[in-house]
């Protein structure tokens, strides 16, 4: 079996993410999350080339946006590419962060308001209700807060 390169695998798994929000089936994409910026930022070429093929747009994401709905370590300092069609979506996915850092202040990111969160993000991502609490619980490696 041939093996494929880091950065051809991340180019192909680009496409492929930008084709289902194209076609409706997702409204927010996630690329696979990067150790370092450096990695990402080599992706932003080929990634702004396959949305214009596609009539997406892609938001560079430094800060990933931790919730109960993924393992910690999948994403926590790491940097990743969002695709999507529709400027509310991306807006949306940035008030779910502020909303997130507002219960964090206020001592309040816990329980049904951090699981809510969680479940926003995953109907976000485009999930369906039994994937959400399917991964909200197996997830064991959550943010400590």
């Amino acid at each position: 079996m041939q093996s494929i390169d880091p950065f051809s695998y991340q180019c192909g798994a680009i496409e492929s993410w930008n084709e289902m929000v194209s076609s409706g089936i997702k409204v927010l994409a996630m690329s696979r999350p990067l150790d370092t910026r450096e990695e990402r930022d080599a992706l932003i070429p080929f990634a702004h080339d396959i949305c214009k093929r596609y009539g997406t747009k892609l938001y560079p994401e430094d800060e990933p946006f931790l919730t109960d709905l993924l393992p910690l370590s999948y994403c926590e300092g790491k940097f990743s590419l969002l695709f999507y069609k529709a400027d509310h979506v991306i807006e949306e996915y940035i008030r779910l962060k502020e909303r997130k850092a507002a219960l964090v202040a206020g001592r309040a990111y816990f329980g049904g308001n951090r699981t809510q969160l969680a479940v926003s993000y995953g109907r976000l991502l485009s999930f369906d209700e039994e994937s959400i609490r399917r991964y909200l619980e197996e997830n064991q490696d959550r943010e400590q807060v």
